[in-house]
């Protein structure tokens, strides 16, 4: 019977394993695949991590394992299947998580899992997934240098995106649904900026053509005009989904299947907290992540006292 187990690698689950082992917790984290760092692997550069401005946000995620481990945190690799609540025979609440390769046991469980890329949906997306349609700039962007590419957005990952592939590609065209951008005002006064980029407001990206690989992409104005749009690349930044389903049934959800929790982290079943992006919250950054870590730990570390 374990103290904790957490549910995810990113920098949430990452910041609950040191203060996991900082507080004397056996703990366990089951991470899906064995590269920890979650989405912030993908991030060509961050700069907004107090201290360690412009760190490539692979060798950040590097890091953040590199920690963990020295602290001598505990891993498992498995995809999580369920998650029980059951009872000892005192009656004390424990949870039995089931993977795909086993299950373990514990009194308290923080998850940790994030969310993953928004699919846009329109025909010739999966087909072309790998084969011109990415959803990685700084995965995927050397693939395409010195063509032209499209990106699908307007947040701050859009924008970061279409900054990065301009230093890479001929042209990038940026497409928005509305008719302002919701970047971060900095990225937007950098992206206005470049020369090799334009942006198409007011519409959406409808189709995804080509033969073996991608060639053009339709595009259709709010007001229904669309027209063929000749790229080699399509880069898809249109927001984010929790991975929640393995916690459905056991914890609150909202509508999106974000897990309801205060800044205690607490969830509506006792001894489950939630940690990072999968968290309802305003601001979703790896700061609030890693401080979602911790807190989630502090506040398990109080339950179990309870027990």
């Amino acid at each position: 019977m374990l103290d904790m187990i957490i549910i995810g690698s990113g920098p949430a689950g990452l910041s609950a394993a040191v203060y996991a082992k900082r507080a004397g917790l056996d703990s366990l984290v089951i991470e899906k695949e064995y590269v920890s760092g979650g989405q912030v692997l993908l991030t060509y550069e961050v700069d907004n991590y107090l201290g360690l401005p412009g760190m490539n946000g692979f060798d950040l995620g590097t890091k953040f394992r590199e920690h963990a481990d020295g602290a001598g945190a505990s891993f498992a690799t498995d995809r999580v299947v369920s998650i029980e609540p059951c009872e000892d025979a005192e009656g004390k609440r424990f949870y039995r998580v089931k993977g795909a390769e086993g299950s373990h046991e514990a009194r308290t469980i923080v998850a940790a899992t994030g969310t993953v890329h928004r699919l846009l949906g329109v025909p010739g997306e999966d087909r072309f997934t790998g084969k011109g349609v990415s959803y990685c700039a700084t995965c995927d962007g050397a693939f395409f240098k010195k063509k032209e590419v499209a990106v699908v957005g307007g947040g701050d990952v859009a924008v970061e995106d279409a900054i990065y592939l301009a230093r890479l590609c001929s042209k990038v065209t940026l497409i928005h649904r509305r008719d302002r951008l919701r970047a971060a005002k900095s990225l937007q006064d950098r992206l206005f900026a470049l020369e090799n980029v334009e942006i198409v407001w007011n519409a959406n990206v409808t189709e995804v053509q080509g033969d073996k690989k991608v060639e053009n992409i339709i595009i259709t104005s709010n007001s229904g005009a669309s027209l063929a749009y000749p790229v080699d690349g399509l880069f898809i930044a249109v927001g984010i989904t929790p991975v929640s389903e393995c916690f459905r049934g056991l914890v609150e959800m909202d509508e999106s299947g974000y897990i309801v929790a205060g800044e205690d982290c607490a969830t509506s079943a006792p001894g489950v907290f939630v940690a990072g992006d999968l968290r309802t919250k305003k601001l979703r950054q790896i700061v609030t992540a890693v401080s979602d870590g911790a807190v989630a730990v502090s506040m398990a570390g109080n339950y179990l006292e309870t027990l």
